[in-house]
C-alpha cells in the first residue's frame, strides 16, 4: 500500500475524474483504473445496489462483457456480504470463505485474494468497491483504509449521477407504515410512550475531497476548540459539579475531547485530501468497525464516548443544527439513537424525555447509569432500528418484557393505557404501606433493603419506605473514571452515601471490577474467555492490595463514629475471607494509632455467589457477621448458563428445585451459627420467587427500590406458615414443578402478585 503522499496521488486523481464533464458510467470506468493501478492490484470493480441487487457496474481486471450482467442480492457472496454487513471483508484466500459466490462469466478463476469496502451513503450500503490480486496475499490495514477513503469518494460521485436513488430508501421507510414489534434488550426497565425523535439528523458529508489541505486543518482546529469550549461548559452547570455522579463520567468524556491521538488520526486523514469532515468521518467509521470486533465492555463504553464526540464535530464543521436536545422537545419524546453519551443523554429535557431506544447499546454503558438516576427506561441491541422507526412515528417502550411497539394499532394503545392505570393504581396501594412494616398474616416480619450504587439513588431509600440500603455497589465510581478514584473521592462518595440513608443502615459491596468490568487503569487478561469466572472482584482486590488498602481506608474515613457494614464479593474460599477481613482490621488499627477517629463497630460479611463456598460453611460462618446470597451469580454458576443468553433463558430458573435447595441449605446452616442471611440478587425483587426465598426462611431481601412496594404489599397480604411447609414437601418430591404449586397455593391465599 502506498503511503500518505501516495494515497493523496489517489485522491487528486479522482477529485479531476469527478472534475470532468463526462458519462457517470466513465467516470466509473476511470476509478476503477486508477484503484487498480495505485494499489498494485490485477483487479479493481465497483458494484451499485440497484432495484435491490449488486450490479457490477465498471471493472478492471474481470470480463467487460461481465459488467451489467453479473448481479448478486444482499448477503450473496462476498459482495453481497459486505454490502449487508457493511463491514469490510479481506481474504488471503477468497474461495475458502463459505460465502464465496462463483461467477463464471467474469472470468476470476485466476484470483486468489480479495479486499472489499462497503459504499455508504445516509448509513445504507449502495454498492461495493473491491479488489483482487492473483496471489494470495493478506491485506494491511494501511490498504483497507486506503480503499474506504476512495469508497467515500465514490459515494459522492454516485450520488451526484444519480446513479443509485435515495428515494430507494424512502420508498422502503414508507412501506414501514404498520405496527409491529421490536425485541431488544432491557437496560433500564420501565414503560414509556412517546411519539419518536432522532437523537441527531445524520450529517451527511456532501464534499469529500479537500481543495486546500492547509485551510482544512484550519477548520478543523477551530471546530475542536469549539467542542471543547461545549465540554468545559456543560461541566460548569450545577449538577456537573465535582463530587457528583454525573462529575466523574463527565470527567471521562473530557479526557477523549482534548486526546491529542484521535486529533492527530484525523489530521493523518486530512494528509490524503479529505476534506475535515470527511477526515472525521473516515476515522469515526474506524472506531465503530473496531466496536463490533471487540468484546471488552470498557473499551467499547470509550469507543461510544468518541463516536458521540465525532458527531458534535461533525456538527460544528457542517454548520448544522444540533441534536434533538439542543433544539428542544416539544412534547413527550422517545429518543432514538445507534448509540447515546452520558453527556448527550444529560442535555435532554427531563419533562419530555420518556424513554430512549438504542439500535446498540450494553448494561455497562455509562449512559445507562445516567438514565437510571434519572428514571428514564432504555432499551437497547434493537436490530434495524433506523430501517424500520420513522421520525414522528408512535412509539411504546415496554423495557420490561424487552419490547419496542412501533406505530401501535388502537387497542395497543388502549392496553397501554390500562396498564399505566394499572400501575398508577398499584403505587397508591404500594404508597399505602410505604412506611408500614413488611410483616404477613400471621405475624413473621421481613427486612426489605434496597440495592443501590449511585449517592442519587440513596435518596430512594425514604420513597421507597426501604429499611436500609443492603447492596451499594461500590464499582460505578470505578467504571465510570478514567484513572484509580482517589481516596479523597471514594471517602467523599461514601460518607454522601451514608448521610442520605441516616439512621438506616448502608452495606458497602467493596469493589467488583475485572472480568467484564475491565477498566483501563489495571491490567486484565485479555485471554479470559469467561470473564464472570476470572481474575475479578475480591480474587482481583487481594491481588491488587494497594486498590484494596485505599478503599478500606476510605470506608473506615467516610463511617468514623458510626457503623460500617462492609461485605467482600465473590469470596471463593474461606482464606479469602480472613485475608480480606484482616486487611480491614490493619487499617483500621494504623488509623488509629494516628490518632484519626474510626467506626464505632464494623461487621464484616460475605458474598454466596460461587457454589465452592457453599461446601466450606462450616469454615466460613464462624468469621462472618452476616451474609448476602447473589443470586444473580449464583445461579448461573450452579446451571453452567450464562443469564444475559436468551437462548439459556430457560435454563436458568430461579424456581428450580436445584437453587431452591441451594438456598435452603444456606439459609439453615446460618441459623446454626445465628448469622443473618440476605438474598441481594434480581430474584428477591419478583414477587412470586420473592415468596419462594421467603417460604425457604430468607428474613431479608435487597432489591431495587421499584420493587420494594410490590414485595412489601405481598407480604402484607400473606399466611406465610403454610407455605412454608408446603414448601419443604415440594423440594423432597421428585418432578414437582415448584413454580406451578407455588402460584397456585399464592392465588388460593389471593396473594397481590
Amino acid at each position: 500500500m502506498p503511503p500518505v503522499s501516495a494515497a493523496r496521488t489517489i485522491l487528486r486523481r479522482l477529485h479531476d475524474v469527478m472534475a470532468a464533464k463526462t458519462a457517470a458510467q466513465a467516470k466509473l470506468n476511470q476509478i476503477v483504473r486508477i484503484v487498480a493501478a495505485e494499489l498494485g492490484s490485477e483487479v479493481a470493480s465497483i458494484y451499485l445496489l440497484r432495484d435491490g441487487v449488486l450490479e457490477l457496474f465498471a471493472t478492471q481486471g474481470l470480463a467487460q462483457s461481465a459488467v451489467h450482467v453479473t448481479r448478486l442480492s444482499m448477503g450473496q457472496g462476498l459482495v453481497g456480504n459486505i454490502a449487508a454487513r457493511r463491514e469490510p471483508l479481506s481474504l488471503a484466500e477468497a474461495k475458502a470463505h463459505p460465502d464465496f459466490a462463483y461467477r463464471p462469466e467474469t472470468g476470476e478463476d485466476d484470483f486468489h485474494s480479495f479486499c472489499g469496502v462497503p459504499i455508504v451513503r445516509r448509513e445504507s450500503a449502495i454498492g461495493v468497491l473491491a479488489v483482487q490480486h492473483r496471489d494470495p496475499r493478506d491485506y494491511a490495514e494501511v490498504e483497507i483504509e486506503a480503499l474506504q477513503t476512495v469508497a467515500m469518494v465514490l459515494s459522492e460521485l454516485i450520488h451526484g449521477a444519480g446513479l443509485v436513488d435515495d428515494a430507494q430508501a424512502a420508498r422502503l421507510r414508507a412501506a414501514n407504515s404498520g405496527p409491529m414489534r421490536m425485541n431488544g434488550l432491557k437496560l433500564v426497565d420501565g414503560l414509556a410512550r412517546g411519539t419518536a425523535v432522532f437523537h441527531q439528523p445524520r450529517v451527511v458529508v456532501e464534499h469529500t475531497v479537500a481543495d486546500d489541505v492547509d485551510a482544512e486543518r484550519t477548520r478543523l482546529v477551530e471546530a475542536f476548540r469549539r467542542m471543547r469550549a461545549q465540554i468545559d461548559a456543560m461541566m460548569g452547570q450545577a449538577e456537573f459539579v465535582a463530587g457528583t455522579d454525573h462529575h466523574e463520567i463527565l470527567e471521562t468524556y473530557k479526557m477523549f475531547a482534548y486526546d491529542e491521538g484521535w486529533a492527530r488520526r484525523i489530521n493523518e486523514a486530512i494528509e490524503t485530501g479529505l476534506t475535515a469532515e470527511a477526515a472525521v468521518e473516515r476515522v469515526q467509521s474506524r472506531n465503530r468497525l473496531r466496536m463490533r470486533s471487540i468484546d471488552d465492555p470498557y473499551l467499547k463504553e470509550r469507543l461510544t464516548d468518541l463516536d458521540d464526540l465525532a458527531n458534535r464535530l461533525l456538527r460544528i464543521l457542517s454548520g448544522q443544527l444540533g441534536t434533538a436536545a439542543q433544539l428542544g422537545l416539544s412534547g413527550d419524546a422517545i429518543l432514538i439513537a445507534r448509540n447515546l453519551g452520558p453527556a448527550e443523554l444529560l442535555e435532554y429535557d427531563k419533562r419530555h424525555l420518556k424513554g430512549v431506544v438504542l439500535e446498540e447499546g450494553s448494561l455497562t454503558a455509562h449512559v445507562i447509569i445516567v438514565a437510571r438516576a434519572m428514571g428514564v427506561p432504555v432499551l437497547g441491541r434493537v436490530d434495524q432500528l433506523f430501517a424500520q422507526v420513522n421520525e414522528g412515528d408512535e412509539l411504546i417502550v415496554d423495557a420490561g418484557n424487552n419490547a419496542l411497539l412501533v406505530r401501535p394499532t388502537a387497542a395497543t394503545i388502549k392496553s397501554y393505557q390500562a396498564m399505566r392505570a394499572l400501575k398508577a393504581r398499584q403505587a397508591e396501594q404500594w404508597a399505602k404501606v410505604r412506611d408500614l412494616p413488611a410483616i404477613s398474616k400471621d405475624g413473621r416480619q421481613i427486612a426489605l433493603y434496597m440495592n443501590a450504587g449511585l449517592v442519587d439513588d440513596a435518596q430512594a431509600i425514604a420513597l421507597s419506605g426501604a429499611d436500609g440500603i443492603g447492596l451499594f455497589r461500590t464499582e460505578f465510581q470505578f467504571l465510570v473514571s478514567a484513572t484509580l478514584p482517589r481516596r479523597e473521592r471514594q471517602q467523599s462518595l461514601y460518607r454522601g452515601v451514608l448521610e442520605a440513608a441516616g439512621d438506616k443502615p448502608v452495606v458497602f459491596r467493596t469493589v467488583d471490577i475485572g472480568g467484564d468490568k475491565a477498566v483501563p487503569y489495571l491490567d486484565h487478561d485479555e485471554e479470559d474467555e469467561n470473564p464472570a469466572m476470572g481474575w475479578r472482584a475480591l480474587r482481583l482486590a487481594l491481588g491488587r492490595t494497594g486498590l484494596m488498602k485505599v478503599q478500606a481506608r476510605a470506608l473506615l474515613e467516610a463511617a468514623a463514629g458510626r457503623t460500617l457494614n462492609v461485605m467482600f464479593p465473590m469470596v471463593s474460599e474461606p482464606w479469602e475471607f480472613a485475608e480480606a477481613r484482616a486487611l480491614m482490621e490493619e487499617q483500621r488499627e494504623r488509623l488509629a494509632s494516628l490518632g484519626r477517629p474510626v467506626p464505632a463497630e464494623i461487621c464484616y460479611g460475605a458474598m454466596i455467589e460461587v457454589p465452592a463456598l457453599i461446601e466450606q460453611l462450616d469454615v466460613l460462618l464462624p468469621m462472618t457477621d452476616f451474609v448476602s446470597i447473589g443470586t444473580n451469580d449464583l445461579t448461573q454458576f450452579l446451571f453452567a448458563a450464562d443469564r444475559a443468553n436468551p437462548r439459556l433463558a430457560d435454563r436458568y430458573d430461579w424456581l428450580s428445585p436445584a437453587i431452591l435447595r441451594v438456598i435452603r441449605r444456606v439459609v439453615c446452616a446460618a441459623a446454626e451459627h445465628d448469622v443473618p442471611v440476605t438474598v441481594c440478587g434480581e430474584m428477591g425483587g419478583r414477587p412470586l420467587e420473592a415468596l419462594a426465598l421467603i417460604a425457604l426462611g430468607v428474613e431479608r431481601l435487597s432489591i431495587t427500590p421499584a420493587g420494594i412496594g410490590p414485595i412489601k404489599a405481598m407480604i402484607r397480604s400473606a399466611t406465610l406458615e403454610p407455605l412454608a411447609d408446603a414448601m419443604l414437601d415440594w423440594l423432597k418430591t421428585p418432578g414437582v414443578n415448584v413454580r406451578e404449586q407455588l402460584s397456585s397455593a399464592a392465588k388460593r391465599q389471593g396473594l397481590l402478585l
